[in-house]
């Protein structure tokens, strides 16, 4: 048998070309470019389409200076108001992927997930609960700093 110096190392010689071990066909990969300059080449090439999309990019102009925009608060209730719908949002935003969660893991039907699914069935009743409970909570802490 000839000696092929493209086969890879390791490789058996009695197997067809274009088949894997298990005989299932190789799948075609693409080349590397292996030399220095073709590797050079590209990074060129690349960073100049770069450079042409950067530059090939609108810009807004603006005629008038845009308005400041004002950042504070005018008032300590604005402000608990702003934690109660942040709060609100997140509690209910949890309990509703606890809540898709523990459906999955529940009607998946093996007996470790299902047990695992009313676990978190629980935790997104908690966490509803919670987001019911958190104006209420804001509320009487509000009136403590008040």
């Amino acid at each position: 048998m000839k000696h092929n110096p493209s086969a890879r190392p390791g490789a058996a010689a009695s197997r067809r070309p274009g088949t894997r071990r298990r005989g299932r066909p190789a799948v075609p990969r693409l080349r590397r470019c292996s030399s220095p300059p073709a590797r050079v080449g590209l990074l060129v090439l690349a960073a100049i389409a770069m450079m042409v999309a950067v530059v090939a990019t609108p810009v807004a102009a603006y005629a008038a200076e845009p308005d400041l925009a004002v950042l504070a608060v005018e008032s300590i209730d604005q402000v608990i108001e702003n934690i109660r719908f942040w709060l609100v949002g997140i509690l209910f935003s949890w309990a509703s992927l606890c809540l898709t969660v523990g459906f999955l893991r529940y009607t998946s039907g093996e007996p470790g997930e299902v047990e695992k699914g009313k676990l978190a069935l629980r935790s997104a009743a908690i966490g509803y609960a919670g987001a019911l409970l958190a104006p209420l909570l804001v509320t009487i802490v509000g009136a403590w700093v008040a």
